[in-house]
């Protein structure tokens, strides 16, 4: 049985989060769809403001701590991810921003991403196709062609209820097909990693 691993990055800031809640949604009904694929899943949920200094720190200093590095990792070396930010004047928050500014550029290239976000109106849903979109493509992720926006009338006591729930499950059915199609992550990138071997070094590169 294939294991396939899932980054569930959230951006929230409040606890508890809609933010957060909406990504253990997506989450969830995606690890269903895989599992009914026969794929074995493991998620890793990334829950962004617990690692707010660190992300800080690494922007001023270029290092990332210990922490932030294994989050990094998860991101970079899973099969899929899933992303969902709070809106905050018309675009994503700057947490989700700086963390995403922290992804080596080639890191999630090819990768399939699901993008989600909360707000206080669903005016706000225009945010994920004018800001967090083009992002990711920017990043040259597979971003889903489902994006799920969620405002407070779509809840009902912690769950999903009508339109949201219905995309929900269509964003979750395109991450697990797109996840299932994909060969296995080899891993994260090792930034540090030869690109040519020990012979060509010596004959001065890649020449």
């Amino acid at each position: 049985m294939t294991v396939r691993t899932l980054a569930v990055v959230s951006a929230g800031l409040s606890q508890p989060s809609s933010t957060r809640l909406l990504a253990d949604q997506l989450a969830a009904a995606t690890r269903d769809e895989l599992v009914g694929y026969g794929e074995q899943v493991t998620l890793h949920p990334i829950e962004l403001r617990e690692h707010a200094h660190d992300i800080v720190n690494h922007l001023l200093t270029g290092f990332p701590s210990e922490p932030l590095r294994q989050v990094l990792e998860q991101v970079t070396g899973a099969d899929g991810l899933i992303a969902v930010t709070p809106i905050f004047n018309a675009s994503y928050s700057g947490l989700f921003k700086s963390f995403f500014d922290l992804v080596d550029a080639d890191a999630v290239g090819g990768r399939p991403v699901l993008i989600g976000a909360t707000g206080g109106t669903a005016r706000h849903s225009l945010a994920l196709e004018h800001a967090i979109r083009p992002m990711f493509t920017y990043l040259r992720a597979v971003v889903l062609p489902t994006a799920v926006f969620a405002a407070p009338e779509d809840w009902s006591g912690g769950t999903a209820q009508g339109v949201l729930r219905t995309r929900i499950a269509r964003a979750a059915e395109e991450l697990a097909g797109q996840v299932h199609r994909s060969a296995p992550s080899s891993g994260p990138v090792d930034p540090f990693a030869l690109t040519t071997d020990f012979e060509q070094l010596l004959r001065g590169g890649d020449a």
